[in-house]
Formats: structure tokens, C-alpha cells, sequence
């Protein structure tokens, strides 16, 4: 999600839509504010998780257009912050922003959906072959602490036939960044 706020220059331009007039004073203002545009760039900040897909889109835009767009991943509250602070033109953030950020903002912000991510689920349950099903529900009662045992009656009942212990079922989210994971209690 990329949010726009701001982009532009507030400062007039002459002539930059005029077309050539014949008159080589007005001709060169002209042809200088076109020179300008097209040396023009963008500066963005914010989620991590977009920037392959951005860095791709930008340098092929770039290429085409010769306007470049300098985008730093610094994670979407990083973007966020420099998005109030004005010093991106745009700013990118894994969700739209909250209404206590929105009214930070100090002109209003477009949202505009660009890239879209799954959440993995992984497991590794002795004794189960592969194929285990797991709905969206029961996934969110399992992160919820719903459903704690592998052998729960929501699972068992995706499941049939398979044998599932009556162990706990622990969990663990990979963070952004650097931060340490967060789990489960240990099994």
C-alpha cells in the first residue's frame, strides 16, 4: 500500500504547458522547464516487505521515463513518520494507515493497494504425513489460543484419518527486522 500526500511542486511554472511560441526567449523558458521536469524524482519511504517489487518497478519506469524514484525500506512506521514529517513525497506501509495516524498527516493521503503477501503456515508433526488442512478459522483459533492440542476436535475434523497426538501445539511468528520471534510457552 503506498500512501501519496503532497506530491509536486507548489512553486509556479511558466510557459511549462505552452506550446513553442516561435520566440526564442519564451522557447528556452519553455524548454528549460521541460529539462527540468524530466530530471525530476521521487523519494519514498516505508515497508520492507514491497521493495523487490518496487526496486524492479522503479528502475523500469526510470528507464522509460528517466525519472528516478528513490525508495528506502525503513518498514512502514518508519514511513509513516517521514510521510507526516514531509520529507518523502510518498510514503508505503503494509496496511492503510490508522485514523490516529491519518490525522497526523499534514494534508490529506491517497491509499493506493500495490502489492499483495500470504502468511505461511509450516509444521512438523511426527507421525502425520504431509497434507495437513488448516482453515482460516481454526488458524486464527490456534493463534487466538483456542485450539491448543494437536488432536482438537477442529482439526481432527479437517483431518479424518489422520492420527493427531494429544500433544500442545505450539506456534511461532518470524518478526521483521531483527527482533526475536515470537511463540508459544515451551512444549
Amino acid at each position: 500500500m503506498i500512501a501519496l500526500a503532497g506530491c509536486g511542486s507548489s512553486a509556479p511554472t511558466d510557459n511549462s504547458a505552452a506550446p513553442p511560441t516561435g520566440n526564442a526567449t519564451s522557447d528556452a523558458n519553455t524548454v528549460g522547464n521541460a529539462a527540468s521536469a524530466s530530471t525530476a524524482g521521487l523519494t519514498g519511504a516505508g515497508a520492507t516487505f514491497p521493495y523487490p517489487i518496487y526496486s524492479k518497478w522503479f528502475e523500469a519506469y526510470k528507464a522509460k521515463n528517466g525519472v528516478e524514484i528513490n525508495y528506502q525500506s525503513i518498514g512502514s512506521g518508519g514511513g509513516i513518520k517521514a510521510l507526516i514529517e514531509k520529507t518523502v513525497d510518498f510514503g508505503a506501509s503494509d496496511a492503510p494507515l490508522k485514523p490516529d495516524e491519518e490525522a497526523k498527516m499534514p494534508q490529506p493521503v491517497v491509499h493506493i493497494p500495490t502489492v499483495a503477501g500470504s502468511v505461511a503456515v509450516a509444521y512438523n508433526l511426527p507421525g502425520v504425513a504431509t497434507g495437513l488442512h488448516l482453515t482460516g478459522p481454526v488458524l486464527a483459533d490456534i493463534y487466538l489460543g483456542k485450539i491448543t492440542k494437536w488432536n482438537d476436535p477442529a482439526i481432527a475434523g479437517l483431518n479424518a484419518g489422520a492420527k493427531l497426538p494429544a500433544r500442545r501445539l505450539p506456534w511461532c511468528i518470524a518478526p521483521k527486522a531483527a527482533a526475536p520471534p515470537i511463540s508459544s510457552p515451551p512444549i
